[in-house]
């Protein structure tokens, strides 16, 4: 049995994007965090409603997902 994903989509939230369940920060900020070089310390700084265990599940589900993606290819 898989635990809830700390990413989270509606269309009443931010119009669907995928965010930091029981936030408003979308995934794709910290990504775009990661991409430019910041430690992730700076981007919990930014966005303290998000937790270091939160970004790391989610980094971990996005791992997962990129690495079932390749073996199905």
């Amino acid at each position: 049995m898989n635990p809830p994903s700390v990413i989270h989509s509606d269309a009443d939230i931010m119009g669907g994007t995928p965010v930091f369940r029981d936030t408003r920060v979308p995934f794709q900020t910290l990504i775009d965090y990661l991409e430019a070089g910041h430690p992730l310390e700076h981007f919990l700084d930014d966005f303290p409603t998000v937790h270091r265990s939160q970004a790391i599940a989610a980094l971990e589900q996005a791992k997962d997902a990129v690495l079932a993606h390749a073996r199905a290819a």
